[in-house]
This record gives structure tokens, sequence and C-alpha cells, in this order.
């Protein structure tokens, strides 16, 4: 090999070599550690449930209210069986209900119950369709009295929510009966129990 082809070849191999230098090496996948990361969350704002607000019964002396009737009531200590003591019967009755102890709630009726027309079971079915069930008792009327046997009627206000989400509002009275003071009755015969309730659709 002459002198001029060896320098040749030299300058061949640093041409490759400034060449090899100046090559961009390929772009690497960043470094990645745990799982992908999730997309951030839409903000839909709070959340809002119409069926958990509380139903407001109308006033007294407006349309589906109780009587405006503002005589004053006798804050005096009151005997069970007097209609005052009718009247209370009803406020734990309808407790007793808001509380879902249905089965208490079904014995303030007559007969130890079986005046409401249904069993106890039955009874607490027929309130599995409410998510919430109240009741504003109103001032009881005058004792009434019949063949032994002595009622009060009490107006009553339900208003409450199915399930369903619908609020309900009903007008209506109780009717309460006990037995006279006769000889021959028993302490729980004189004692108010629920005779029927009714109720406007």
């Amino acid at each position: 090999m002459n002198r001029v082809a060896a320098m040749l070849i030299i300058a061949l191999l640093a041409s490759c070599s400034r060449q090899a230098d100046q090559t961009t090496p390929p772009p690497q996948p960043p470094e990645t550690t745990g799982s992908p990361a999730a997309p951030a969350p839409v903000d839909q704002g709070a959340p809002t449930d119409a069926q958990n607000e509380p139903v407001v019964p109308p006033a007294p002396g407006t349309p589906g209210g109780l009587p405006d009737d503002r005589t004053p009531i006798s804050e005096a200590p009151f005997t069970p069986t007097s209609a005052q003591g009718a009247g209370n019967v009803m406020q734990v009755y309808y407790a007793l209900i808001a509380e879902g102890q249905y089965e208490k709630a079904w014995h303030s009726w007559t007969q130890g119950g079986q005046g409401s027309g249904m069993t106890a079971a039955a009874f607490a079915a027929s309130f599995a369709q409410y998510s919430s069930y109240n009741a504003n008792i109103g001032k009881p009327g005058e004792i009434e009295g019949a063949a032994g046997s002595l009622f009060v009627t009490v107006p009553v206000q339900i208003y409450g929510r199915r399930k369903s989400g619908e609020e309900v509002h009903q007008l209506g009275e109780a009717t309460l009966r006990r037995v006279n003071d006769v000889p021959g009755s028993t302490p729980e015969q004189r004692e108010w129990h629920i005779f029927k309730i009714d109720l406007k659709p």
C-alpha cells in the first residue's frame, strides 16, 4: 500500500467517527413508577337528595292545617281518663310509629290491637312505604257517652314522605273509646284506646 492510499483510508475513518459522534440517540421513554395516573375527576357539584328534606305541615288555620283554635289549653295536670288524656294517647301513638315501634303502636287500638282491623304484622307492613311518618295532634273534643262507653274525637294532621319521594299530607280525626267506670270493668278497659281513625285522602 502506498502512502497516498494509507492517508485516504485514515481520512475516511476519521470522517465516519465524526458522523457517529454527531448522531442523535433515539429518545427514551420516560421512567414511570406505579400505576398510570387516573384522569382528574370532574366536579359535578355537591350531591343533593330532596327525599331527605323534612316535610313541613301546613300551619293551623290554613288549607290542610289543623283548626286554628286559640282557646288556651289548661296546663294543670290531667287525668289519663280525661279528654286531654285521650289526646296524649294519640301523641304517644304517632311518636311510636315515627320511631318504627309498630307493635307498641298497634296495642294502642281497642281489643289489644285487633280493633285496627289488622294483625300486628300487617299493621307494621302498612308503614313500609314511608320514609317518614309524623302527626300533629289538635285539641280533643268533648267526651260523649253511649251504652256504658265513653268516646272522644281528636283532630290529627299527618305529614311525611313516601320512599318514592312523594310528600304525604292528610287531615282527619281519631275517635278514642274507653269503658265507663262501671263495676266489673278492668283498669285496661277504662283506659283510652283508638276506636277508629278517619283520614281524608
